[in-house]
């Protein structure tokens, strides 16, 4: 399995009022993919411009097929970015973390 890590950034397309409306269907999807050990870290951008998303996944077809689930996508709300990178050097809690994948 690949050790290599994907930075999704999301930028809003949408007005914010259909953004909180999809919100708590976003927060499931990102729920699921915490309990199947796909995301480590995600949170809103400052200012709230959109959102990141850490992660891990066996390759970036894979990441984008369960990008492509998320109600953001699905609902034409943000536009995704994805950035992916191997990790050369790091902290220790981070490299152990890394074992775990």
């Amino acid at each position: 399995m690949s050790k290599n890590i994907f930075v999704v950034v999301l930028r809003y397309i949408a007005g914010i009022e259909k953004i909180d409306a999809a919100r708590p269907a976003h927060i499931d999807f990102l729920k699921k993919y915490y309990a199947e050990g796909v995301f480590f870290s995600s949170g809103r951008q400052t200012p709230g411009s959109g959102g990141v998303i850490l992660a891990h996944a066996n390759n970036r077809e894979t990441l984008m097929t369960i990008l492509h689930h998320d109600p953001f996508y699905t609902e034409r709300l943000a536009e995704y970015q994805v950035f992916e990178f191997t990790p050369i050097n790091s902290s220790k809690s981070f490299s152990e973390f890394m074992e775990q994948l």
